[in-house]
């Protein structure tokens, strides 16, 4: 067997160099290979919990009793509610609700006290935005069991016969939107903007780069074609992707999982078309960050991960710390979930989703100013 035949430690030992030489050159790469795991250390181990606490609570009290206030300090002390509104009417507490205010809204009723010391077993009112079950799971589970003695301390002398047996009031828990707590009314229409974030994002990633491997770039820039317009070019035709998948997607929510579609779909595909198009311009910029497919595939990742993970859409968005919650908001998944959620499960209009439209819109016009310069940079 000749030399070269045999199996040689120095060749193996100058190709290990040769990859690691290679490594180091490209740092986005090696960023990337660093900072996704880094990344998933410290979103999986400080962000993500899945029993959230200091929930929003709206407390509409008609009694202003000593009663009904007991109750409410019962919630509170139980960490799991935070007093943050006071609504007066009815109307107020659907806006609250439909607009994602509050998390729960306790209603205490008229003469509540008075009831509750003659023995007649008034009810008490909580209503919860059950458009994520695990968000209020444990939260109602708590309330259940404190109601009990939320009142006890105040049922002394005559009244004390009061603690014996169940609670003195009756309390009555309405989940909104989502009465049966079906996990399937939170997890497919939040489906619908992963799977878009996905596709949409990795997709227009290998737009640019793409062509630079092919070595067709130097024709597209010999066209008379402005950046606006290869950016247009590049992104409308995914559009027409993203839509496909958008339908496919809402017959399969209403035919298999008989997902509830109340609010108006005419409006929810106006909001589609501005978050496809955010998400293919955050692809488009990454596209012409990257030297090739790989680093804009690696890019188009490293953007989904925190997308999935501090949206919402795995977790309850409320039991992450507020650190996470600020970059949660600057994601343009976390306002399209709560803008489709509201939509099809509350019937919410234009007026309840302005907010988290008015976000979609901003990122959009960041994200697209950004692609343009960045590929005029590319031109040059």
């Amino acid at each position: 067997m000749s030399p070269q035949d045999r199996f040689s430690f120095a060749r193996l030992n100058a190709m290990i160099v040769k990859e690691f030489v290679q490594i180091r050159r490209d740092t986005l790469t090696f960023g990337m290979m660093v900072g996704i795991p880094l990344l998933q250390l410290l979103l999986f181990g400080f962000a993500i919990n899945s029993d959230p606490k200091h929930l929003p609570t709206a407390v509409r009290d008609a009694d202003h009793g000593t009663m009904g206030r007991a109750v409410v300090a019962a919630m509170q002390a139980s960490k799991y509610f935070e007093i943050t509104v006071l609504p007066e009417t009815e109307a107020e507490v659907e806006t609250i609700l439909a607009e994602g205010q509050a998390q729960f809204v306790v209603t205490v009723p008229v003469d509540f006290s008075r009831r509750v010391l003659r023995g007649e077993r008034p009810a008490l009112l909580v209503e919860a935005d059950a458009t994520d079950p695990a968000a209020t799971a444990n939260a109602l589970n708590a309330l259940e069991k404190l109601a009990g003695g939320a009142v006890s301390r105040d049922l002394v002398g005559p009244f004390a016969g009061l603690r014996q047996g169940a609670a003195p009031f009756d309390l009555r828990v309405h989940r909104r939107y989502n009465p049966e707590g079906e996990t399937a009314f939170n997890i497919v229409p939040g489906l619908m903007g992963v799977v878009l974030t996905m596709t949409m994002v990795i997709m227009t990633c290998l737009a640019v780069t793409r062509e630079r491997e092919r070595g067709t770039m130097e024709a597209l820039l010999a066209m008379p074609l402005k950046p606006i317009e290869v950016m247009l070019g590049k992104i409308l035709p995914y559009i027409v992707i993203g839509y496909i998948q958008v339908v496919f997607i809402m017959v399969t929510a209403k035919l298999v999982f008989a997902v509830p579609m109340v609010g108006s779909l005419w409006l929810l595909s106006v909001v589609t078309v501005i978050f496809i198009t955010a998400n293919l311009a955050v692809g488009f910029t990454f596209s012409t960050i990257a030297a090739n497919q790989l680093q804009a595939v690696e890019m188009g990742f490293f953007f989904f991960l925190p997308s999935i993970l501090l949206s919402g859409f795995m977790f309850p968005f409320r039991g992450m710390p507020a650190w996470a919650q600020v970059m949660g908001e600057i994601l343009p998944l976390t306002h399209f979930l709560r803008i489709v959620r509201g939509i099809l499960l509350k019937g919410n209009g234009a007026g309840e989703i302005l907010s988290d439209l008015g976000a979609l819109l901003a990122f959009l016009v960041v994200v697209c100013s950004v692609a343009i310069r960045r590929y005029r940079m590319t031109l040059d």
